[in-house]
């Protein structure tokens, strides 16, 4: 799949995972990674992640073989307690994966597999319910900055834009907590309000939701 229109895509199929917890969603990543052949994954921020990759330190994955990109970032230092990459390769920077970094206005291949994370507003990567953000053309790295910035978080921010996310083999959905699965059962009731809307309920890869409290 290449750097795709929304109508050249069919309509998402939806799957909640039955467990939904990180031990299945460190399934689900470690199934990606054994994969033959070379593979791309991007990877959500937040600590999610970082609780997934800790329950797959000993198993015998072949990372080498795998390129980790991430679905957004704050415009940040590595070392910054805010920076999602510096986060995702403390941990996974001595396997052998390719890191791609996320650059403003750069061509984005497709996927096999992004991991989405959402907020309490319903946004997912740093597609936010408002914004100020670079319009690009294509599957890209587009900057975007929350409206209003929030205050644990007061960051302009690199994201995947639609293209860039919509153009993978699957999403995952990984959430937590009763008010983000009521958020997303109003999604799937019809309301359309929320940037998560479109990977639910639009046009788009098969999404997986990974949900526990």
């Amino acid at each position: 799949m290449g750097a795709v229109g929304m109508i050249d895509l069919p309509p998402v199929t939806l799957t909640w995972a039955d467990p939904g917890d990180a031990a299945a969603v460190a399934e689900r990543i470690a199934q990606v990674v054994a994969l033959p052949g070379k593979k791309r994954i991007a990877f959500t921020g937040g600590s999610t992640p970082l609780k997934v990759l800790a329950l797959l330190q000993d198993r015998a994955l072949d990372w080498s073989s795998v390129t980790i990109a991430l679905t957004d970032d704050r415009c940040v230092p590595d070392d910054h307690p805010a920076s999602n990459f510096g986060k995702i390769y403390a941990a996974l920077g001595q396997s052998g994966a390719v890191f791609e970094r996320l650059e403003e206005g750069a061509a984005v291949a497709p996927f096999d597999l992004v991991w989405l994370g959402m907020g309490e507003d319903g946004h997912i990567a740093s597609i936010f319910p408002h914004m100020f953000a670079q319009i690009r053309p294509g599957a890209t790295v587009i900057a975007t900055t929350p409206v209003p910035l929030p205050p644990e978080a007061p960051f302009d921010r690199l994201t995947l834009n639609h293209k860039a996310l919509k153009a993978a083999k699957q999403i995952i959905l990984v959430v937590t907590g009763a008010s983000k699965k009521a958020l997303i059962e109003r999604v799937l009731a019809g309301d359309d309000s929320y940037p998560v809307a479109d990977f639910l309920c639009g046009y788009g890869p098969p999404v997986t939701i990974y949900w526990s409290e």
